[in-house]
């Protein structure tokens, strides 16, 4: 791609974002541990609207991150290994703000910010995603067993498992879920978990964006992690939440250049990396990765950390609002990334992987 398609598409891209922004600000609805294989309920309806549905996801390689220089794989403290775009004739399918992965990178779970989970499996050829298979989709539903989307519960944005318990946060309503799949997999009801007063109030559309439970055998073990997308404190500092665990409470992360989170993953090493992004008129659209300290993470603290990832529209990047990790047989620690298309002609679903380099 030439340097001239580069800042056009840097541009463009840039225009859609913020109008998407404008738009969702007006009120438009717009591994951690090891997760068990998805158990669903088996529908007594076939017609019925919260049964899952099996759909056909196509992929179409991205052999290279860097449009300006095909021959690059390290970018900080990242090393591309391979990487998909994927479309589907299924109208629901995109908006994806939430991926979660088995042990061997290959189960996951997503969420569409439109109430929607997918599930399915990602086929590789050595370590090179070719497709998804097995895929399906279903909506999340309330505790009444009727999709969120009933109530106007959209933007469900953020997710985080722990064996069978599947947390979702939805932004706009500020509300906190907790699903039980070993009660229906997919078809499970949720329970609406009670968040702090200061993460209710948070703005309409900056809620809870990223979620991360802290597993047992490091520090906060059993607490729930939920930061917002640009909820702030007095000093501009980015809000966060410690939610049931040894020592709720609420800390701040230092929000800087502009960047919003858009999720977190947890690394057995007690390390928290955060994605973040960014978009502008002017200086386009980018993404970071941020490395945080687990053990810092106390009420009332203030954290920071240093960037290992960063990237622009001169990668192959587009709205990457999920992030996981797996460890290979390896050895190596896999990061993998999904963006959320908005539904939009000119923006795309991403599946991403990286091996972290130490």
């Amino acid at each position: 791609m030439s340097l001239q398609a580069i800042s056009d598409r840097r541009r463009f891209l840039a225009l859609t974002l913020a109008g998407v922004a404008t738009l969702a600000g007006a009120g438009t609805a717009r591994a951690q541990s090891t997760p068990a294989p998805v158990r669903r309920r088996a529908a007594t309806d076939e017609h019925s609207v919260t049964a899952a549905v099996k759909i056909e996801v196509k992929a179409r390689p991205l052999p290279a991150f860097d449009l300006r220089d095909r021959t690059r794989l390290q970018f900080g403290k990242l090393h591309y290994r391979t990487g998909v775009a994927l479309t589907s004739s299924y109208p629901g399918f995109g908006g994806l703000s939430g991926l979660r992965l088995d042990a061997k990178g290959e189960r996951f779970l997503a969420i569409s910010d439109k109430g929607g989970w997918f599930t399915g499996r990602i086929v590789y050829s050595g370590h090179e995603i070719t497709g998804l298979a097995e895929v399906e989709a279903a909506p999340l539903l309330g505790p009444d067993g009727r999709p969120i989307t009933d109530r106007g519960w959209y933007d469900s944005e953020s997710l985080a498992r722990d064996g069978d318990v599947v947390y979702v946060g939805l932004e706009r309503v500020n509300q906190l879920l907790r699903y039980d799949f070993a009660k229906g997999g997919t078809g499970a009801r949720s329970e609406i978990i009670p968040l702090p007063p200061a993460a209710r109030r948070l703005p309409n559309n900056k809620g809870l964006e990223a979620l991360v439970v802290v597993p047992k055998g490091l520090p906060l073990a059993g607490s729930v992690i939920a930061i917002s997308e640009r909820g702030l404190d007095a000093n501009g500092n980015l809000l966060a939440f410690l939610i049931g665990g040894p020592a709720a409470g609420q800390f701040s992360i230092i929000r800087s250049n502009d960047f919003d989170i858009s999720d977190a993953v947890l690394l057995p090493s007690g390390e928290l990396l955060i994605l973040e992004r960014k978009f502008s008129l002017f200086s386009g659209v980018g993404i970071r990765i941020r490395r945080l300290s687990l053990a810092q993470i106390t009420p009332g603290a203030l954290l920071d950390g240093p960037a290992i990832f960063a990237a622009d529209l001169g990668q192959e990047i587009d709205n990457l609002e999920g992030i996981d990790a797996h460890v290979t047989p390896e050895g190596d620690t896999v990061l993998t990334l999904v963006s959320d298309d908005n539904f939009s002609m000119i923006q795309r679903t991403l599946l991403l992987q990286f091996t972290l380099m130490e």
